[in-house]
């Protein structure tokens, strides 16, 4: 079995398993204790890896960006995810950011940083948008709007974070921007989890999701991920993204019972389609100029 292979199938159990184990623990701490407790365990492994193998000084003299980066990657998205997995199920949350590509597509074309987009990419378009609408729609009946908001709002982050990375923070080591990044967000959120410090030690199953949270889903995932990157390039490595809904879809339904209709399997079905369909490059004329090149990290 090859390399490649293996760190492909770890990413994409790695960063499908999140949304359960965020589901177990927003049973009983707030989302603000849960994004502390998690970044803050995360960064305790990865800033001792940062200082010995990189120059923090290098990320720190782009701290306006760090910080931005840290607030659309980390600190929004997160809280937003854990306060709507208190509404809705963690199957319905993965899918609907399975819709992530499909944003970053859109942002790209509304800042002008894309090519005009072919009928190809306008038809994928529209396909995942009645992907997205088969999914919400799919568990409508006990579906929170205020949790379908939050949701679609980080998806919105998540589409551009990778964008921040790319243009504002290349060049610099990514283990040291994620582990500042980490850091940062724990300090930010300790005032805010101290006012809703649990008020009982919270259970077995929640200490031990948000520990598989912050080792496995984070700090390790970082690790492997850029593993990934090195073996198979950044944009053969993001296929994970449509693979990482499945698998929480799937560990909702088998771990918690959750509800998984047609219609929202459908719907992640015409998601994954129309996300292909929209991000593939345009064909150029071959008598055309080539274009500036440009690339947005995803």
């Amino acid at each position: 079995m090859s390399r490649p292979f293996v760190l492909f199938a770890l990413m994409s159990v790695i960063w499908g398993i999140p949304y359960l184990f965020i589901r177990i623990a927003v049973g009983e701490v707030s989302p603000p204790f849960l994004v502390m407790a998690r970044t803050g365990i995360a960064a305790a492994i990865l800033l001792p890896i940062a200082l010995v193998t990189t120059d923090l000084r290098l990320v720190l003299a782009r701290w306006r960006w760090l910080i931005a980066f840290a607030a659309i990657e980390i600190a929004i998205p997160w809280v937003l995810l854990a306060s709507a997995e208190q509404k809705v199920s963690s199957s319905l949350a993965a899918l609907v950011i399975a819709g992530v590509p499909l944003v970053g597509v859109v942002i790209a074309l509304l800042s002008g940083r894309s090519e005009r987009m072919g009928p190809i990419g306008l038809l994928g378009l529209l396909v995942g948008m009645v992907g997205v609408a088969a999914i919400v729609g799919g568990d409508f009946g006990s579906t929170d709007p205020i949790a379908i908001v939050e949701l679609g709002a980080v998806a919105v982050c998540y589409a551009l974070g990778p964008v921040i990375l790319a243009r504002r923070l290349s060049g610099l080591p990514a283990v040291g921007v994620m582990s500042l990044s980490l850091g940062l967000t724990c300090v930010v959120y300790i005032p805010f989890a101290a006012l809703q410090w649990p008020t009982a030690v919270p259970s077995p199953a929640v200490i031990g999701s948000i520990a598989t949270l912050a080792i496995v889903c984070t700090a390790i995932a970082f690790l492997v991920f850029a593993a990934l990157i090195d073996a198979v390039g950044p944009v053969r490595s993001t296929v994970i993204t449509y693979i990482n809904p499945a698998v929480a879809a799937v560990l909702g339904v088998v771990v918690l019972n959750e509800t998984l209709t047609p219609a929202m399997l459908a719907g992640f079905a015409l998601v994954t389609l129309g996300s292909v369909l929209a991000t593939r490059p345009p064909r150029q004329p071959a008598e055309a100029a080539p274009a500036p090149a440009y690339s947005d990290g995803s």
